[in-house]
């Protein structure tokens, strides 16, 4: 194919070759026929604080590597938005089509597992374990698959990137093998990773690129609304053309389980000095079925609950209601018929759906 053309990212007129950033294997004239000719593109990771359009860039950079007929993997480690599916998940996916405005990313059969958190700092130590559950399957994916392995990865992250949040990405960097680090929007970022990141081998790029002047910075009150939204996107579709089904599931017939035993104390609760010695990755049985109300229950694939960590999760089911007198909970699922299984990962951020 030809030689790509430069694409506009910013409004404050960062322009930004694509072969700057991209080793892209349509250069070769080849490409369309044959693809183990496909030379290995880079996996790239976004970076930025919150509302800097990291999610826009990310689907810039999917569309175009479609146009360039790769089928990269969409990686989403933004657990308080999401993209792939619910929030409070990191997933991934292979892109094999251009998204949609309305319709957003085609997703098929994405990889997903259930953090049940929107905030990366309720347990960290849970968060870098799914990353890297995910960066482990990719790799075994990829080692597959020629044309996987050719097509790279495009890694959207969380807006969190001071103090913890910055450990946090520098260890999805190093678990997902970053080739490439593009930070949108924050000048003091991007020294901290072209210092820390300078000795790395193999190599690891850092680009900086402005935000754009178009990026509106959401509220609190924005970002909970958008969480619903995403949450009636998965039952009901982005133009509500699903038909998903109210069930009653009876409280013996399932097992819910939240790890880390159910939420923390903050550190400026504890007494001076002191620090949680709770193991973030146990695995508690929720007792009292009344606080899964309004909740995202993840379906998981786990046989056995001493699985629960390592499995992915089938789907999601919304807890409507708790009726502890007839021992069932009604809950909103995307089909009729028994659930895939029946051990559930709760989750502790409520959604309201109308």
């Amino acid at each position: 194919g030809a030689d790509p053309r430069p694409w506009y990212v910013s409004g404050a007129g960062v322009l930004v070759g694509c072969d700057v950033l991209l080793r892209l294997p349509c250069k070769l004239p080849k490409c369309s026929a044959c693809a183990t000719c496909w030379a290995s593109v880079p996996g790239i990771q976004i970076v930025g604080p919150t509302d800097a359009g990291k999610s826009t860039l990310c689907k810039i950079l999917i569309n175009y590597a479609i146009r360039c007929r790769w089928t990269p993997a969409l990686v989403d480690l933004d657990i308080g938005q999401g993209s792939i599916t619910v929030p409070g998940c990191i997933a991934a996916t292979s892109v094999e089509a251009p998204i949609d405005v309305e319709e957003g990313f085609p997703v098929d059969a994405p990889l997903v597992y259930y953090a049940g958190t929107v905030a990366g700092g309720e347990n960290m130590a849970l968060y870098q374990h799914l990353v890297e559950r995910v960066a482990d399957a990719l790799e075994r994916r990829a080692g597959t698959d020629a044309k996987v392995a050719a097509s790279g990865m495009m890694v959207n992250t969380m807006g969190w990137i001071e103090g913890d949040g910055y450990s946090l990405l520098r260890h999805t960097i190093a678990s997902l093998a970053a080739d490439v680090v593009l930070v949108v929007g924050s000048d003091r970022l991007h020294s901290q990773l072209s210092s820390d990141l300078a000795t790395s081998s193999p190599a690891i790029s850092v680009v900086k690129l402005a935000k754009s002047g178009g990026v509106v910075t959401r509220t609190r009150e924005l970002r909970q609304e958008a969480r619903k939204v995403r949450v009636e996107e998965y039952f009901y579709g982005p133009t509500r053309s699903l038909a998903p089904a109210s069930q009653t599931l009876k409280l013996e017939g399932v097992e819910v389980y939240r790890v880390g035993g159910g939420p923390k104390a903050p550190p400026s609760a504890l007494p001076i000095g002191a620090t949680s010695v709770a193991d973030p990755l146990k695995l508690a049985r929720v007792t009292n079925p009344q606080e899964l109300l309004y909740t995202v229950l993840g379906v998981s694939h786990a046989p056995t609950p001493d699985l629960l960590l390592s499995a992915s999760v089938a789907g999601f089911v919304y807890v409507q209601d708790v009726d502890l007198a007839k021992g069932s909970m009604s809950v909103l699922a995307p089909r009729p018929g028994p659930l895939p299984g029946s051990l559930l990962l709760a989750g502790n951020f409520k959604v309201y759906l109308d």
